[in-house]
């Protein structure tokens, strides 16, 4: 007959029933939390559309060009100074005058110099005579040909001893060796200069050069003759227009560009050389291209990609129209110019096409559509001062 011990269940069962309570409760306990949250993610309210910027994709008008940075540079233009040393006791100019080639700008003491220059002069009429004289004589057979001979070199002397002094008196004056603006002069009458010393610049204002490099790649793309199409910080919203004049044959071997020369016009004056100016440098002929604001491109390392603009179809349950969707379309982009890139392959025109708010986008995303603010769009942008 078995005992009231051999009746109670072993250590081992009660705790396999423990641990299986156990269990069971943590089970229902996250059941009733995994509802919890279901329920609390299905009463939470849907997004709403994402608001974007568009654009329709149109052909335009597209000059190729090459871009590049250059300076502006006269095409005579000096610091000028003088080759000897002096008092000053003139100075026949203003600070940005405009002055003719061979004009007296400034002056020197010269008193010495042009009191020895009479003395020469002197010295050369009186061998003339001498000199005219002894040839009257040998024709006469009057003087030996020795006698002539030293008359003659006598004359050439003094008339070599004169253009001597006359060098020596230019050199007390400072003209100009072209017609140009002169810039700020500062020296007075009563200064001392010293030989060397820059006195004023001048620089000849129209035509100017603007000097610009472009690649070696590019070197087969350009040609002397070609438009070129300057537009500077200081001028903003005019460009300047000017012929490709020199290219230069040699490559840089530290950068592997070529240096290029452009001539502008500049009738009015209005360029000064030394200005900085971006270049543009007409190749090839016009095309129609398909065109976008470079904003619009999302660049990946899988692909260039646009979001394009899917017009809704049908209504919704509550029965309004379904909001515009997008979907994500790899393009393949080109050439750009400005703000501007050109679309080779991808999309065809009239393609709406999202320009801004990209990030917050997937396939299918809905959208609204805010064109009050647009990015820039420009061919040919301008520096903007707010």
């Amino acid at each position: 007959m078995p005992t009231r011990a051999d009746r109670q269940p072993s250590t081992t069962k009660r705790m396999i029933w423990m641990i299986a309570g156990v269990l069971l409760l943590i089970a229902l306990i996250a059941g009733i939390k995994v509802l919890l949250v279901m329920r609390m993610i299905a009463n939470m309210p849907k997004p709403g559309p994402s608001t974007v910027s568009t654009i329709t994709a149109k052909m335009q008008p597209w000059q190729p060009a090459l871009q590049s940075v250059g300076t502006l540079r006269a095409v005579q233009g000096a610091d000028l100074a003088l080759d000897a040393a002096g008092v000053v006791t003139a100075v026949n100019l203003k600070s940005g005058d405009r002055v003719a080639k061979g004009q007296l700008l400034l002056q020197l003491r010269d008193g010495d110099e042009v009191a020895k220059l009479h003395q020469l002069e002197a010295n050369a009429r009186l061998s003339q005579i001498t000199f005219q004289r002894a040839r009257q004589q040998l024709q006469a057979q009057a003087i030996s040909k020795a006698a002539y001979d030293t008359a003659a070199a006598d004359f050439k002397a003094n008339q070599a001893a004169v253009a001597q002094q006359k060098v020596v008196v230019s050199k007390k004056q400072l003209r100009a060796p072209f017609a140009g603006r002169a810039g700020i002069i500062t020296t007075s009458p009563g200064d001392y200069l010293s030989i060397g010393t820059s006195v004023v610049t001048l620089q000849q204002l129209d035509p100017l050069y603007v000097d610009f490099s472009v690649p070696q790649r590019e070197l087969g793309r350009v040609k002397v003759g070609q438009t070129v199409s300057l537009t500077l910080d200081a001028y903003s919203g005019r460009t300047f227009t000017g012929k490709l004049s020199a290219i230069d044959p040699k490559v840089n071997v530290d950068t592997r560009n070529v240096q290029v020369e452009a001539t502008v016009p500049n009738h009015d004056k209005t360029l000064i050389p030394g200005m900085f100016a971006k270049v543009a440098v007409d190749i090839g002929r016009t095309r129609e291209l398909l065109t976008l604001p470079q904003a619009a491109i999302v660049y990946n390392p899988y692909g260039d990609t646009v979001y394009v603009v899917h017009s809704s179809k049908g209504k919704g349950e509550d029965g309004k129209a379904l909001p515009l969707t997008v979907e994500q379309t790899f393009v393949t982009p080109g050439e750009t110019r400005g703000d501007q890139v050109a679309i080779l392959k991808g999309i065809a025109p009239g393609t709406v096409v999202v320009t801004s708010g990209q990030l917050k986008l997937k396939n299918d995303a809905p959208i609204v559509i805010d064109n009050s603010v647009q990015p820039a769009d420009q061919s040919h942008p301008t520096p903007q001062e707010h």
